[in-house]
C-alpha cells in the first residue's frame, strides 16, 4: 500500500484528452448540422401552453416554451423531441426533415403516464397506494457533495438527513423517526436491483432517479431490511440513436465556517488566574489553535459519460473523479468510478441486460478525535511550530499538541468496490414476464495506520517534559472482504378486463453476505513510507487477530395491484423472510400490508370542476421487519485461552463461557398506519401531499442487566424487551409559474412533524449512553415516556451570588443542599428532596430528535439563465456541548464568551459560573437549542446559445456558479449543529467536523 499513487492531476487530463477526442469524432461523424427547430406545443382547447419543456431526446439540450407556448431549439434531423408538463401526457416526435413541429398535449389529470420506481417494479405514479417520493437526478447533481443521499436533504418530507461534513463519509438518514435502538438503523439502498448498505462508490452523475419508500405499505416488499425505509437508486441506461457525450463537472474551494472562537493569550491569562488564584502571565504567544489545524480545502468533481445503441443494444458508460481535501489538514477524499450499464433486446420475447460499477476510494483520514479536543482545550500562550519543533502544551497542562496528533499519525483506507446486476426478461406472451436477475456487492478494504516514533525532548519540542510521546513507530495494518450476493426469480401478470387492471408478482429472492477480515501490528516499524510493512517491523511485538461473519435470508414474495376504472385502487403485499441470524423457532418472519387508493377526480360528481387536476385519497397498514443484529446474537461461544490461577500462583490455560446469550431472539417488527391526500391543481401549477403515519416498532432489542453470579462478563443480555412510537404529519407543496414572457418560477416546500417516544420497556431497565470525560459520566437516557436517547441531566436553577445564598438553599428538612459550594458555583435541582446532589436528581433535558425538520427549494429561469435555491432546517431539539463538558483542568482554554460573561462579584451572573477547573456534572448548562436554517445551496448557470456551439460539434453547454452552506442561523454555540450518532447518544458535540462552505465553478456539455 505505500507505494499506491493517485493523481487527481493524471486523471483529469486524461478525462480531458477523451472528452476533446469524442467530441472531434462525435462532430466529424455528424451526418447533417443542426438546425433550428420552431413550433407551438398547445392543448386540446388549442390554446398554447406556456413552461413546457422541449428536449432532444439523450441529450442535455432543452428549452421552455413561452408564454404563448412558442419554442425554439436546435437539432438535427434525426433527432427526437421530447416534450413534457406537469398535468399532461408527454410526448416524443421525430424530427425528421421538418423544421416546424406543433404538439398538441393532451390532459392527464392523474398523471398517469408518469411511471415510478417501487419494490421490485414499477408503477404509475397515480397507482401507488403507498407513500413514496422521487426526486429526479438531475436535481441532486448540481451540489458539491459525494453522495446523492446528501443532496437530498430538504427535499422529501418525511426523511431526516443529518450531515457530515468529514470527506469521504455518508449522512446517517432516518426516516420517518427513529426505529430501534440497538439494532441498525441504516436504511436499505437497491442499486439497480441490488441491496446494499452503502452509496459512497456512486457518481451522481449516473443517477437518473432516487425513490423513497418511506411506509411500511411501500418497503414491506422488502420484509426484514424495509423497517428503516428503502430508498431504490436507478441509474441511467442507454438510448438508442446516436451516440452522446455528455461531461458534468465542477471545481471549488470548501472552507470552515461558524467556528468557535476561543479565549486568546491575555483572555486565557486573566480567566485562569481567577480559577486558580495564581497569576498566569500572557507571554507574547497568541495562539488559535483552531486556526493551526483547518484550512481551505480543494473540491473537484468530474463525470463524463457516452451512451446510443441501436434497436437491439444500448449503452451507457461512465467514467467519474471526485476529490475532496477537506477543512482539516492531512485530510483528503478520493474517489475513481466506472459504470457500464447495457440492455440487450434478442426478439420481442427476450431481453437482457447487465449494470456494473467500479469503485476505487482513497481516504487520508485526519486524527480528529484527539486534535479537535486538544485544540479546545489547549492553552493559547504556548506557541504551536517553531522552526519544526513542536510547542509542549502537554508539559503545561497535560494536553497534546494538536498539530502533533494529527502529523504523527498517517491513516490510510482504500477500498476497491464492485457492485453490479444482471438480468433476463423472458415475456411468451404480451401479459406474462419472467425475471431472473442475479446482484452482487464485492467490497476489499484496506487500512494502515503508522504512528511515528518521537520523545518528549527538545529533538521534537521547543521545551522537553510533558507526556506527549511516542517511544516506539507502531504499524496496524488490516483487510477486510466481503461479497454479498442476491438473486430474485419473479413472474409478473398484467391483465386488463374491461374496466377491471390486475397485476400480479410472486417469486422468490435469496441473498448470502459473507466477510472476512484480519489486522496485524509490530513497534519499531522504520519511518521510511516505502518500509510500512509488517515484516519490517520488532517480530517481538507482533500481535494480530482476525474477524468473520456470515448470513442468508431465504424470501418468498407476492404482491397484487388492483385498478377499477382507474377510479378505486388495492395493492396487497405478502413476504416471508427467513434469517439465518434467528434460532429455528423463530428464524421465519411474515411482513403483509395493504393499501387503498380512491381517485377523486375520476368520479362522475368532479367532472365539472376546474381546480383540481388530480385528487386522490390513499390509506395504508403494514408490517416490517428488522434483523440487523451481530449474526451470533442467539449463539452462546466459548471463550478459549483465558488464564486460571492455581496453588502457587502458577496460571493454566482453560476456557469459559464469557457471555450470556438469549437462545429465544426474535425478529424486531414495525406496524405502519398512514393515511395521505395527494392532488395536483390549477392546469398542473399546483401540486401537493399531506400525509400522516403513526408506526410503531416491537420487540426491539436492548441490553437487560442480569445478575453477577451467571458469570457474564458485561453483566447484560441481549434481548426482546422494547417498543417504540412515531408519530407524525408530512406537507409537501409546490407552484410553478410565469412572470413575464420567458421568466419563470418554481417555488417549493416540505414539513415533517414527528413525535417519537418511548412506550414499552417491558421489565428491562432504562439504557445509559452518551458518556463523556475522564470517568465518562452518562448523558442519555433512553426511557418509557421519552423520545429515544433523551438527555438526562442535573438541573442548573441559577449561580450562587454570596455565602448567604448557599446556606439557606435547603431541602424541606432543613439540610443545606451544596454545603461546599462557593460564590459563583451553580446551584443544582435538589429534584428528589434528599438534601444532597447526586445522579438521582437528575431530570430529563429534550433530546437530539427535532420535532419538525422543513425544506425549500425555489428557481428561476429567464431565458438562459437559471437560478436556483435550497434551504434546508429543523427546529424542537436540543444539542449537548460535550466539548465544554469535557473541560477537566484548571489550566484549560475556554470560549471568548465564556472568558468576558464569567460570573463576577461585579457580574452576578445567573447562566454562567465564575472561572473554575473543569469537571462539572453532566447538567443542564450543556444543554443548547439544535434548531437552525441554513441556506444548503444557491446554483446561478447560463446556458450558451445553441449557434455558437454547432461549429465544434456541441449541443449544449452550460457554465454554472455554485454554493453550497452559504449561511447557517442557529442557536447553539458549537461548531455545527448536525451531529450523526447512535440512536442512543446522538446530538453530543465532541468532535464533530465543522461546517465547511464550499464555492465552485462547473460545467455541463453534450456532444
Amino acid at each position: 500500500m505505500a507505494n499506491i499513487s493517485f493523481r487527481p492531476t493524471s486523471w483529469l487530463v486524461v478525462g480531458l484528452v477523451m472528452l476533446l477526442g469524442i467530441g472531434l469524432m462525435a462532430s466529424v461523424s455528424r451526418a447533417a448540422a443542426p438546425i433550428t427547430i420552431s413550433g407551438t406545443v398547445s392543448d386540446k382547447g388549442n390554446a398554447g401552453l406556456p413552461g413546457v419543456t422541449v428536449r432532444v431526446k439523450g441529450t442535455q439540450t432543452g428549452t421552455v416554451t413561452d408564454v404563448n407556448g412558442k419554442y425554439a431549439i436546435q437539432a438535427d434531423d434525426a433527432a427526437t423531441l421530447v416534450f413534457s408538463s406537469i398535468g399532461f401526457v408527454g410526448q416524443e416526435v421525430a424530427v425528421g426533415s421538418r423544421t416546424t413541429v406543433n404538439v398538441t398535449l393532451l390532459d392527464d389529470a392523474r398523471s398517469l403516464a408518469e411511471v415510478v420506481v417501487v419494490g421490485y417494479g414499477t408503477q404509475r405514479k397515480a397507482d401507488v397506494t403507498g407513500a413514496t417520493v422521487t426526486i429526479k437526478g438531475e436535481e441532486l447533481v448540481k451540489q458539491p457533495v459525494l453522495t446523492a443521499t446528501q443532496a437530498l436533504q430538504g427535499k422529501a418530507a418525511g426523511v431526516q438527513i443529518i450531515n457530515s461534513g468529514q470527506p469521504g463519509t455518508a449522512p446517517t438518514i432516518r426516516i420517518r423517526g427513529t426505529s430501534t435502538a440497538l439494532a441498525g438503523t441504516a436504511v436499505l439502498y437497491v442499486v439497480d436491483g441490488v441491496l446494499t448498505d452503502d452509496i459512497t462508490n456512486i457518481n451522481t452523475a449516473d443517477i437518473t432517479s432516487v425513490d423513497v419508500l418511506k411506509d411500511a405499505s411501500a418497503t414491506a416488499i422488502y420484509g426484514a431490511r424495509g423497517a428503516n425505509g428503502v430508498i431504490i437508486i436507478t441509474t441511467k441506461r442507454g438510448q438508442s440513436g446516436k451516440m452522446t457525450v455528455n461531461y458534468t463537472g465542477n471545481v471549488g474551494v470548501r472552507q470552515p465556517a461558524n467556528l468557535v472562537t476561543m479565549a486568546n493569550a491575555t483572555e486565557y491569562a486573566n480567566y485562569v488566574s481567577a480559577a486558580s488564584g495564581n497569576l498566569v502571565n500572557p507571554g507574547t504567544t497568541s495562539t488559535d489553535w483552531y486556526g493551526q489545524i483547518l484550512r481551505n480545502g480543494i473540491y473537484q468533481n468530474h463525470g463524463l459519460s457516452v451512451n446510443g445503441g441501436t434497436d437491439k443494444s444500448t449503452y451507457f458508460l461512465s467514467v467519474g473523479y471526485f476529490t475532496d481535501q477537506g477543512v482539516v489538514i492531512d485530510n483528503v477524499y478520493k474517489r475513481l468510478s466506472l459504470r457500464a450499464n447495457n440492455d440487450f433486446t434478442f426478439s420481442k420475447f427476450v431481453k437482457a441486460g447487465v449494470s456494473a460499477s467500479y469503485a476505487n476510494g482513497n481516504n487520508q483520514i485526519a486524527n480528529l478525535g484527539p486534535a479537535y479536543n486538544d485544540a479546545y482545550r489547549a492553552a493559547p500562550i504556548i506557541p504551536s511550530k517553531v522552526n519544526g519543533k513542536y510547542g509542549n502544551s502537554s508539559v503545561y497542562q497535560n494536553v497534546g499538541n494538536p498539530i502533533l496528533d494529527i502529523e504523527n499519525n498517517n491513516n490510510l483506507a482504500i477500498d476497491n468496490r464492485l457492485l453490479g446486476s444482471a438480468y433476463l426478461n423472458i415475456t411468451p406472451v404480451e401479459w406474462l414476464t419472467f425475471r431472473s436477475e442475479m446482484g452482487a456487492d464485492w467490497v476489499n478494504q484496506n487500512s494502515r495506520v503508522y504512528t511515528y516514533q518521537f520523545n518528549n525532548d527538545t529533538t521534537t519540542f521547543i521545551a522537553p517534559g510533558g507526556n506527549q510521546r511516542n517511544p516506539n513507530s507502531n504499524l496496524s495494518v488490516g483487510n477486510t472482504r466481503s461479497l454479498h450476493w442476491t438473486w430474485n426469480n419473479l413472474v409478473t401478470v398484467n391483465r386488463t378486463f374491461g374496466k377491471h387492471a390486475l397485476t400480479v408478482l410472486v417469486g422468490t429472492t435469496a441473498e448470502q453476505y459473507s466477510l472476512t477480515g484480519f489486522n496485524a501490528f509490530r513497534k519499531d516499524v522504520p519511518a521510511v513510507k516505502d518500509l510500512w510493512y509488517i515484516g519490517t517491523g520488532n517480530a517481538n511485538t507482533s500481535t494480530n487477530d482476525g474477524t468473520g461473519d456470515k448470513y442468508s435470508r431465504n424470501s418468498y414474495i407476492s404482491r397484487l395491484n388492483y385498478n377499477y376504472n382507474d377510479r378505486y385502487l388495492l395493492t396487497a403485499t405478502l413476504r416471508a423472510d427467513g434469517s439465518s441470524r434467528f434460532p429455528k423457532q423463530n428464524r421465519w418472519g411474515y411482513f403483509p400490508s395493504v393499501g387503498a387508493g380512491w381517485l377523486i377526480t375520476s368520479e362522475s360528481f368532479m367532472a365539472s370542476q376546474r381546480v383540481f387536476d388530480l385528487l386522490k385519497l390513499r390509506a395504508s397498514w403494514g408490517r416490517v421487519g428488522n434483523d440487523r443484529i451481530p449474526s451470533d446474537s442467539y449463539t452462546v461461544t466459548v471463550q478459549p485461552n483465558l488464564a486460571y490461577p492455581f496453588g502457587g500462583g502458577v496460571a493454566t490455560p482453560g476456557s469459559a463461557i464469557t457471555q450470556i446469550k438469549d437462545p429465544n431472539l426474535k425478529w424486531e417488527t414495525t406496524q405502519e398506519y398512514d393515511l395521505g391526500l395527494e392532488f395536483t391543481a390549477l392546469s398542473g401549477r399546483l401540486t401537493g401531499e399531506l400525509n400522516y403515519y403513526d408506526k410503531t416498532s416491537r420487540d426491539l432489542l436492548i441490553n437487560v442487566k442480569v445478575p453477577s453470579v451467571t458469570g457474564d462478563a458485561d453483566g447484560v443480555v441481549l434481548t426482546n424487551a422494547a417498543s417504540i412510537k412515531n408519530q407524525g404529519l408530512e406537507l409537501t407543496l409546490n407552484w410553478r409559474g410565469k412572470i413575464i414572457d420567458g421568466l419563470t418560477y418554481r417555488i417549493g416546500g416540505n414539513a415533517t412533524l414527528n413525535k417519537n417516544t418511548v412506550v414499552g420497556l417491558n421489565g428491562g431497565q432504562p439504557i445509559l449512553d452518551g458518556g463523556i470525560g475522564a470517568n465518562q459520566q452518562y448523558t442519555t437516557r433512553t426511557d418509557n415516556g421519552q423520545p429515544v436517547g433523551s438527555f438526562y441531566l442535573l438541573q442548573v436553577l441559577g449561580v450562587f451570588q454570596n455565602a448567604d445564598e448557599v446556606a439557606t438553599y435547603k431541602n424541606a428538612n432543613g439540610q443545606v443542599i451544596q454545603p461546599s459550594a462557593n460564590p459563583g458555583d451553580f446551584k443544582y435541582q435538589d429534584t428528589n428532596g434528599d438534601g444532597k446532589i447526586d445522579d438521582n436528581d437528575r431530570v430529563f433535558a429534550g433530546s437530539y430528535q427535532p420535532k419538525a425538520y422543513f425544506g425549500l427549494n425555489a428557481g428561476l429561469n429567464y431565458k438562459n439563465f437559471d437560478l436556483g435555491l435550497d434551504l434546508y432546517g429543523n427546529v424542537g431539539n436540543q444539542v449537548y456541548n460535550g466539548k465544554r463538558a469535557f473541560r477537566q483542568n484548571v489550566l484549560d482554554n475556554v470560549e471568548k464568551s465564556l472568558a468576558y460573561n464569567r460570573w463576577t462579584p461585579s457580574n452576578n451572573s445567573q447562566t454562567q459560573p465564575a472561572a473554575n477547573s473543569g469537571n462539572l456534572p453532566p447538567s443542564s448548562y450543556f444543554i443548547e437549542s439544535g434548531s437552525f436554517i441554513r441556506i444548503n445551496n444557491v446554483t446561478l448557470g447560463y446556458t450558451l446559445p445553441a449557434n455558437p456551439l454547432k461549429k465544434i460539434g456541441f449541443s449544449s453547454l452550460r457554465i454554472f456558479v455554485t454554493g453550497q452552506y452559504l449561511l447557517t442561523r442557529k442557536k447553539f454555540s458549537g461548531f455545527n449543529a448536525e451531529l450523526p450518532g447512535n440512536p442512543t447518544s446522538q446530538g453530543i458535540e465532541l468532535n464533530a467536523y465543522p461546517t465547511n462552505q464550499t464555492f465552485a465553478l462547473g460545467l455541463n456539455a453534450s456532444l
